[in-house]
């Protein structure tokens, strides 16, 4: 979660150079050559039954495809607080998804911690004058991803109990590649070639890649394997709370108590709406 907070700032800030697909593109690559040296090196090779191919294609189709099209347009459009704020109320939806296709309880105290989410939410979003504080396209596509991750986790949850961790983030992110290859040759690439290589671009891209979409993934996998779907959501009310306080030191982000509050709503909210959910 803390590699994933500090991932909206290198991302903010690899936006002032690059498009969307372009970040996303780049350190897919980057992230699957390195999760399978890693693999090689560590002996940890796996055989993929040809039954969970499509699965694990779906779940590629979810993230990183769908979901980092919607956290990095929404990026574009959003401060990276935001952006994260969004993002973290994706436990909040968990017990939703979880009733529908795991049949678990929900009590009235899960649909009082949506709500207060919900209004942390809002609060975050909204302007003393009641204007939005972020552009509703940045909005929608925060939104979009939330959905593209709650799916992602329902299929990773099967994929588990077969496949380790880094066989399955190798796997999904190779694949994601390919997902946006089409995108980038065709809407990105001349753009892409031309921006000169600083130190601040490549220490970003490899920060993203090999701490983001390597290893903080591996790890929230295996979570998933350990504790199940709510309880390693639960943690991504962290994810804000980092997005916060870094970006107030590395992009001078205003901290404002309206921020502060709409910050603790929400994780207020995702904390009721898994504390009391139980199974049946």
């Amino acid at each position: 979660m803390l590699f994933w907070g500090l991932s909206f700032i290198w991302s903010s800030l690899l936006l002032d150079f690059y498009q969307p697909v372009t970040i996303i593109f780049i350190r897919l690559i980057i992230s699957s050559v390195f999760l399978f040296a890693l693999i090689f090196f560590l002996g940890k090779h796996e055989k993929v039954a040809r039954k969970d191919y499509r699965l694990i294609l779906l779940s590629a189709l979810f993230n990183p495809f769908l979901y980092f099209l919607g956290e990095n347009y929404g990026l574009k459009y959003s401060s990276p607080t935001i952006a994260a704020v969004i993002i973290a109320t994706i436990p909040v939806f968990s017990p939703l998804i979880a009733y529908l296709t795991f049949h678990e309880e929900l009590t009235p105290v899960n649909y009082v911690g949506i709500a207060i989410s919900f209004a942390g939410v809002i609060l975050m979003l909204i302007t003393p004058d009641l204007s939005l504080a972020a552009d509703i396209r940045g909005v929608v596509f925060l939104f979009g991803a939330v959905v593209a991750a709650l799916l992602y986790t329902v299929a990773l949850r099967s994929l588990t109990k077969k496949y380790s961790a880094i066989v399955l983030v190798a796997n999904q992110n190779l694949i994601g590649i390919f997902f946006f290859l089409p995108f980038f040759l065709l809407f990105e690439a001349k753009s892409a070639i031309a921006v000169p290589l600083t130190r601040e671009i490549v220490t970003s891209m490899l920060l993203l890649a090999i701490l983001a979409s390597s290893v903080s993934f591996v790890f929230f996998a295996h979570s998933v394997k350990l504790l199940g779907i709510s309880k390693s959501n639960i943690f991504s009310n962290l994810i804000p709370v980092f997005t916060a306080i870094f970006s107030y030191f590395l992009l001078s982000e205003s901290f404002t108590l309206q921020k502060i509050t709409g910050i603790g709503l929400v994780i207020g909210g995702v904390y009721l709406s898994e504390r009391t959910r139980k199974l049946n």
